[in-house]
């Protein structure tokens, strides 16, 4: 079998130039008889005997237009730091220092700089998502946890400190919509199941009065807070909730990785909310305040890089959805737990007040003054 020069090519360089060298010898220098034996041109003849065998480089010699120094010491620091990758870090160099970057520059520079990604895959090495995210419907699917915000490792110690002697809540209560990654938060000083089931009902309800009709699954750990790993108490607590079509479904023990979504939000509490926000309240509802502001600024103004959510907040990938839920749905007021419990009662009361159906009232001018004229027609 003969290989033609370019075949050898493609395989070893290396040896096609070492051919190329040795027939050019027997042609005692023949330049021209060299190239027509082997099928190719006179300079790459000329290449083969007077360089060198191995590949030159192709890159540049000057690139006009590369990042200067600096700034790339600056990407590949920040991408080690914070983890992020290419599409999430140009989004955060430009909300940070106003620093406007293609995608495929950031994904050069730190393919240049051999920036590894960090992955956690199986012990097979494949990746499995906990969701059908393209497909998943508009909240549907949720998750639920609690945070210890006085965390002595995840805060500096200003901060700590400030909260500890100011009497700032201790713990954040987080629901989770996985579809559009939106946010629902109230705060307490104490845990307690009773806060717990009054939190879960309060989230239900709102979310059926703005129109949400779809069946609704909530995930949550086994801490004290929920059910406590009790079968009985899981039974007693989703009967009570299927007025509200939903249903509480707890993680295994030890499955912590299942509650993926909603603990990377707790990081961002922390570096976003707590380390800057916090030390400016000198109150609780001076601290209500903020993070309301705070929970708004997630649900309309922080874009997500998660999966399926190519870089588009929660208010924009619920009206790509095209569901019939109005955005209005995303401004859950956040409140205090004991001033809740205070005003509302245990959360059985909540219950009996619901009667379901088709017709919500509405405290909407608009929406009034349509249905008395509707009456006044009829009539």
């Amino acid at each position: 079998m003969i290989v033609s020069y370019h075949e050898l090519r493609k395989i070893a360089p290396f040896k096609a130039r070492e051919v190329a060298r040795k027939v050019l010898m027997h042609m005692n220098g023949n330049v021209a008889e060299a190239a027509r034996i082997l099928g190719i041109s006179r300079p790459t003849v000329r290449r083969a005997g007077d360089g060198i065998l191995d590949d030159c480089s192709r890159r540049p010699q000057t690139s006009p237009k590369k990042t200067s120094p600096d700034l790339e010491r600056l990407i590949v620091g920040e991408a080690k730091r914070t983890h992020f990758r290419y599409r999430r870090l140009t989004a955060y160099l430009k909300n940070k220092y106003h620093l406007v970057f293609s995608e495929h520059t950031i994904r050069a520079i730190l393919k240049r700089n051999h920036v590894v990604r960090q992955t956690r895959k199986t012990k097979s090495g494949s990746v499995r998502h906990l969701y059908d995210y393209e497909h998943l419907h508009p909240f549907s699917e949720f998750q639920l946890d609690t945070k210890h915000l006085l965390d002595q490792h995840a805060l500096p110690p200003d901060v700590y400190d400030h909260m500890m002697e100011r009497g700032l809540p201790s713990y954040e209560w987080h629901l989770m919509e996985i579809a559009t990654r939106s946010r629902f938060t109230a705060y307490s000083y104490t845990l307690s199941a009773t806060f717990g089931f009054l939190f879960i009902t309060l989230v239900l309800l709102w979310l059926r009065t703005h129109n949400v009709r779809s069946p609704i699954r909530i995930q949550l750990d086994n801490g004290s807070e929920f059910v406590s790993g009790s079968t009985k108490k899981l039974t007693d607590w989703n009967r009570r909730l299927a007025c509200l079509h939903a249903t509480l479904d707890p993680i295994p023990p030890g499955a912590k990785h299942l509650q993926g979504v909603i603990e990377n939000a707790h990081r961002s509490d922390d570096e976003y909310f707590l380390m800057v926000h916090a030390e400016r309240c000198d109150h609780t509802y001076a601290f209500l305040d903020r993070a309301q502001r705070w929970q708004d600024t997630w649900n309309f103004h922080r874009p997500s890089f998660g999966i399926a959510m190519h870089g588009k907040t929660p208010r924009e990938k619920l009206l790509s959805s095209h569901t019939l839920i109005h955005e209005h749905v995303l401004l859950y007021p956040v409140v205090l737990m004991e001033d809740l419990f205070q005003v509302a009662g245990p959360p059985g009361f909540l219950l009996q007040e619901h009667r379901g159906g088709k017709y919500v009232y509405t405290t909407c001018q608009i929406c009034l003054y349509i249905n008395a004229l509707r009456g006044k027609l009829i009539s």
